[in-house]
């Protein structure tokens, strides 16, 4: 998520509850329907991909009849940024409580724009094995890709500009469920 925290003033709010609703709903039948290689298992990337996960894994399940397993990343020790992050860098656990090898495995996020982020949790799955797959699935996908990764489930496609930011509100992180564009404070 890039967005509260910024300061900047609301442009647009882009999705709704129900908007987000939908597109979660339209993501589970689209993962459930790729016929990728392996058991499923989604694991979120902290903070906002691990409330997204968990909410696909609801859905797979209203779809499937049985919930595939969720597990949690923090991809922090994994950035190529790290140094400019902060002289000491909060570090959460990581909590994947299934083995990843041979399992088809989806990242889920809410937010991709650089890559970066989604290049660090890679390295990060790497270091727990070597899944048969893995997917990507992201709520926004913002454009202004860095690093040559493209997700394989969106919910929304948003063009933004650099001046801008894309906020995504979950609770329990917020206490409104909504997708906003926020302009950066001057």
């Amino acid at each position: 998520m890039e967005g509260r925290s910024s300061g900047g003033a609301v442009k647009a709010v882009i999705m709704d509850a129900e908007a987000i609703g939908r597109a979660l709903t339209r993501i589970a039948h689209e993962i459930v329907e790729s016929k990728a290689p392996g058991e499923l298992c989604l694991v979120g990337i902290r903070r906002r991909g691990i409330t997204l996960a968990a909410m696909l894994a609801d859905r797979i399940a209203a779809i499937e009849g049985e919930r595939p397993p969720v597990g949690t990343l923090d991809v922090t020790l994994y950035r190529d940024d790290l140094s400019q992050l902060a002289d000491m860098p909060q570090v959460r656990s990581s909590d994947v409580p299934f083995d990843v090898n041979a399992r088809r495995l989806v990242l889920v996020d809410d937010v991709i724009f650089t890559g970066r982020t989604v290049r660090a949790a890679i390295d990060a799955v790497f270091s727990l094995g070597r899944p048969s797959v893995i997917q990507l699935a992201v709520l926004i996908d913002r454009g202004h890709r860095e690093l040559p990764i493209r997700p394989d489930f969106v919910g929304k496609n948003i063009p933004t500009s650099l001046d801008e930011l894309v906020a995504v509100n979950i609770p329990p992180y917020d206490e409104s469920t909504s997708v906003e564009v926020v302009s950066k404070r001057a």
